[in-house]
């Protein structure tokens, strides 16, 4: 029988000790379909900004493009958050940035020795011998009224303890176990990425992404790389202001994509 483990037992009087809006309530489940569900369902029925959905395990867990989120109970971080913003469909993108900052920021506390960034649009990675290896992602969906998001709900993974990955991702998957020098915790993580989060997601959605794109430019993992999706191929340069991936061509020419799966080349 799957049960909530000890340490999240106390994440609600942590997240209340930091003072901020995102992470409260919080609702901690031992197993669910998916957190972004429970988060969705509760959206239509009136739940607040910064309701969040907490759970040891989830059965139909899934990432960009319908994948599934491979994770053992007791080993990651796996929750979702609901947001109440006045935010314009062109600012959605910048909410996946935001929350990948936020959460890149939490893994590089609790790992400092290891080299945490951003891949863009939406998954965290630590760099390691050349390669990059996914410890983290983000998927944000969607409800719209009218012209503006009635609720955004962003559901995060993290591999946290995780040692042992399934075959078909072991060259490319990675944990904060792995990287840190210390016995990582769970309910420190989660704290320092929600109280990111709090910090820079309104001001983002309401001012751009100015105020953090010195710090998004630092954590870039693609840029210098050669990269390619459905869009092309070419060099990343860099993430623009309007979180878009700048990437250079063969020929010179500049293309600015602004959605969809980026693989190195």
């Amino acid at each position: 029988m799957i049960r909530v483990l000890p340490d999240l037992k106390g994440a609600a009087d942590v997240l209340a000790s930091r003072g901020g809006e995102i992470g409260r309530p919080l609702h901690v489940l031992a197993e669910t379909t998916s957190t972004n569900d429970e988060a969705k369902r509760a959206a239509k029925e009136g739940a607040p900004h910064g309701s969040t959905w907490l759970t040891e395990s989830q059965l139909g867990g899934r990432g960009r493009q319908g994948r599934a989120w491979l994770s053992s109970p007791g080993e990651s971080l796996l929750f979702s958050v609901l947001l109440r913003l006045e935010c314009v469909p062109v600012r959605l993108p910048l909410v996946a940035l935001v929350a990948g900052l936020a959460v890149r920021d939490a893994v590089a506390r609790a790992a400092p020795l290891a080299d945490v960034r951003i891949k863009w649009p939406n998954d965290v990675v630590v760099r390691d011998r050349g390669g990059l290896s996914k410890i983290a992602g983000v998927l944000v969906e969607t409800s719209m009224s009218g012209r503006m998001a009635e609720a955004v709900v962003v559901g995060i993974g993290i591999n946290v303890h995780t040692r042992v990955f399934p075959p078909e991702i072991a060259a490319r998957a990675s944990s904060v176990a792995l990287v840190a020098s210390r016995p990582p915790e769970r309910m420190e993580i989660l704290a320092d990425v929600l109280e990111g989060m709090d910090r820079d997601v309104a001001a983002v959605v309401a001012r751009g992404l100015g105020l953090i794109h010195a710090r998004l430019a630092a954590a870039d993992a693609l840029a210098g790389r050669a990269v390619k999706s459905e869009q092309g191929e070419g060099v990343a340069d860099s993430i623009d202001l309007e979180g878009r991936l700048v990437v250079r061509a063969a020929d010179g020419k500049v293309s600015r994509w602004s959605a969809g799966e980026v693989h190195l080349a």
